[in-house]
């Protein structure tokens, strides 16, 4: 209605000072009722001095100024007005401690074992389903239950700096100003730059397995394709390259370890890549392989949105499969131990241990000691919550994120525990009639 009142307007008005009137009062004749009229605040000068219709839900049309509403180039979409605070009848129910009869979701431990070996406990208020609600709001928008929905320690888009438990203690302030650890000497500003120039960097590879038959229900017999196979086995080479080298601006990189799930489709994916990285003859650190871990397994990690209302299993299920998933990211997830930092006689914080640096002259292209790879393979559920949880974005968001069979999704991790996503299911090394998503070939689908 409105923009059919611009047009007319537009042919009709005479001059700015009869289109102000005719607009102020279009405005106070056509708002619903619940709406009133405000000043938009935008400071893009199409949307400068606009009106702005707001309601009590989050609905809201934006009308052009007086002064613009003459001019061909008013896009009325473009101008956004920031809403006015939520009327206390807007404002949902507050959270409260859950009702002893509400089902709770089993929660991950509160210790957690990392892949290092380290056990460190998790503060409270970022397990899956924590806090809960009353039973008078049950339900998140109607779509499942609100204690499954997921809740940072911080809210969106803060970034949780101590997301892994692991972040060094705070050095406590003094009246003075910033506070000085005894051992190293050093004020916190001054020891997060060391770990920054001197730790290691954590680079985690996500690979998803191999296109597999899924007609059987039977995990032992849902075994790759022929096309799967071949997908493997170039996934291995490329990893065989990026583990030697192809020149010194880009070295050997130190995979550690290459994971797996415990399903059949996953296992035989590591294998063949793992046979296929050519490190027969490889002189460098040995690549490790780490026993099948059932955590890695495929499951629903949580609901996604958008999606309808979900039913009763889909709500068991998650309740089932989250909580192992969960604790399969924190597992592999974190910061590297920071270096032993200690103090010169004249306060300069140095590096405990010393780290090999190469020979002049030297032929062999030698791994950077300060940066540490490992690969996991398993599956798409899995490595899409991961990436939302590394990335700290709602994991709700999951199933809006494609990874296409041995694709590759790359992490880093630095040692101040900031984390970057350097690849999201790249396949990069798959030529396009290898390319699949479970049983669709290509990208008509």
């Amino acid at each position: 209605m409105a923009s059919s009142f611009y047009r007319l307007a537009r042919r009709s008005l005479p001059s700015t000072a009869a289109a102000a009137a005719t607009v102020t009062a279009a405005v106070a004749l056509t708002l619903p009722e619940g709406y009133e009229r405000r000043e938009c605040h935008d400071d893009s000068p199409r949307a400068r001095g606009s009106l702005a219709a707001i309601g009590p839900g989050a609905g809201r049309s934006v009308l052009p100024s007086p002064l613009s509403i003459l001019s061909p180039r008013w896009n009325a979409s473009a101008a956004l007005c920031e809403a006015p605070p939520p009327r206390p009848s807007d404002i949902s129910p507050a959270y409260k401690p859950s009702d002893p009869a509400e089902p709770v979701a089993d929660q991950p431990p509160a210790e957690i074992t990392g892949s290092d070996g380290k056990t460190v406990r998790l503060k409270e208020g970022i397990a899956f389903g924590a806090p809960h609600l009353t039973p008078l709001d049950p339900q998140y928008h109607g779509l499942f239950p609100r204690r499954q929905l997921w809740r940072p320690r911080l809210e969106y888009p803060l970034w949780d700096s101590d997301w892994d438990d692991r972040r060094p203690p705070p050095i406590p302030k003094t009246d003075e100003g910033e506070g000085v650890d005894a051992s190293t000497q050093m004020t916190e500003a001054q020891r997060e730059r060391r770990i920054r120039k001197e730790g290691v960097t954590r680079h985690i590879i996500l690979i998803r397995h191999g296109q597999y038959d899924e007609t059987h229900k039977e995990d032992s017999k849902r075994l790759l394709t022929p096309l799967g196979r071949r997908q493997a086995e170039l996934t291995g080479k490329r990893l065989g390259k990026l583990i030697r080298g192809v020149g010194r601006e880009f070295g050997p990189c130190r995979v550690k370890v290459v994971r797996v799930s415990d399903l059949a489709r996953a296992k035989e994916t590591a294998d063949i890549i793992y046979d296929n990285m050519d490190l027969d003859d490889f002189s460098g650190e040995i690549v490790d392989r780490a026993e099948p871990d059932p955590l890695l397994n495929e499951g629903r990690p949580c609901h996604h949105i958008p999606g309808g209302k979900a039913r009763s299993s889909v709500v068991e299920r998650t309740d089932e499969h989250h909580p192992r998933i969960e604790q399969a990211f924190r597992k592999y997830f974190f910061r590297a131990q920071p270096p032993l930092l200690s103090s010169d006689e004249d306060g300069e914080s140095i590096i405990s241990s010393s780290t090999p640096t190469e020979e002049a002259g030297q032929q062999q292209l030698k791994p950077d000691p300060q940066h540490e790879f490992e690969v996991i393979v398993c599956h798409a559920n899995v490595i899409r919550y991961f990436f939302c949880r590394a990335l700290q974005l709602p994991p709700e968001a999951w199933l809006r994120l494609c990874t296409f069979n041995c694709s590759m999704t790359y992490f880093t991790i630095r040692p101040t525990g900031t984390v970057s996503c350097r690849m999201l299911g790249d396949i990069g090394h798959l030529p396009y009639d290898l390319c699949t998503f479970s049983m669709h070939p290509g990208f008509n689908w």
